[in-house]
C-alpha cells in the first residue's frame, strides 16, 4: 500500500511538472500613458505655433508564445496591441482636431533574460501598422471637415521587467515601456514631420497557460 501511494504521488508530481513545462502561452494586460513630444509647426504667423499632445490613458493587450529557451534567456513571439482612445490636442488656432485615438498592432520578437529568476528583464522589437482616427470636432468645437483616418506603418521597440508573484506560478507582474515609431496623425496642418515617436509606459499582469 505504501509503495502504491508513493508511486501515485510520483505520477502526480510528474504530471504537474509536465503541465508546468507546457506553459508556453502568455496573455498580458497593462494600463498606462501615451507620451508624445510637442511639435513646432513652420507656420510662424500663429502666435503659439506648437502642437501640444496630452498624455492619454492607454492599454496594451498582448498575446505571446514561447519559442525557445536558452541557458541565458527565453525567446518568444508576441503581438502587442496598444490602444489610446483619447489623445487631447492643443494649438494656437482652430485648425486641428480636438483629439484623436490611435491603435498600434506590432508583431514582435521578445527576449526575456534569466526567466527563471524572480525578476526577468526583457527586450522587444518588431513592426506592424497603426491607425489614427481624429475626432469630428475641431479644437474649438467647429466640425472637422479634413481627413480623419490614417493608416501608417509602425516600428516597435520595447523594454520591461516581469516579476514573479510569491506562490502564484502562472501569474506575473509586468512593467513595460514601448516606442511605436509611426507616421503622423491627421492634424489638418503641416508640422514639418513625417514620423513621430509614440511612447507607452504601463504596468499590469501576465497570465501563463
Amino acid at each position: 500500500m505504501g509503495k502504491f501511494v508513493i508511486a501515485a504521488l510520483l505520477l502526480i508530481a510528474g504530471a504537474m511538472t509536465a503541465v508546468a513545462q507546457e506553459e508556453k502561452n502568455e496573455l498580458a494586460g497593462t494600463i498606462g500613458r501615451s507620451i508624445i513630444g510637442d511639435q513646432v509647426t513652420p507656420d510662424t504667423s500663429i502666435p503659439f505655433h506648437t502642437v501640444h499632445f496630452g498624455h492619454g490613458t492607454s492599454f496594451n493587450v498582448n498575446y505571446s508564445r514561447h519559442l525557445r529557451k536558452y541557458f541565458w534567456g527565453e525567446l518568444s513571439a508576441e503581438v502587442p496591441v496598444i490602444v489610446n482612445f483619447d489623445e487631447d490636442l492643443n494649438y494656437g488656432s482652430n485648425q486641428i482636431p480636438k483629439e484623436y485615438s490611435s491603435y498600434f498592432i506590432t508583431p514582435a520578437a521578445r527576449v526575456n533574460f534569466i526567466p527563471d529568476l524572480a525578476v526577468s528583464p526583457w527586450l522587444s522589437f518588431g513592426g506592424g501598422f497603426g491607425i489614427f482616427h481624429a475626432s469630428d470636432k475641431l479644437l474649438y468645437f467647429n466640425s472637422n471637415t479634413g481627413d480623419r483616418t490614417k493608416v501608417t506603418g509602425v516600428i516597435q521597440g520595447g523594454i520591461g521587467l516581469d516579476v514573479r508573484l510569491p506562490r502564484v506560478h502562472s501569474l506575473l507582474f509586468r512593467f513595460e515601456a514601448r516606442d511605436d515609431w509611426s507616421g503622423v496623425p491627421p492634424l489638418n496642418i503641416d508640422t514639418g514631420r513625417t514620423r513621430q515617436h509614440n511612447y507607452y509606459v504601463g504596468a499590469g499582469a501576465v497570465f501563463r497557460f
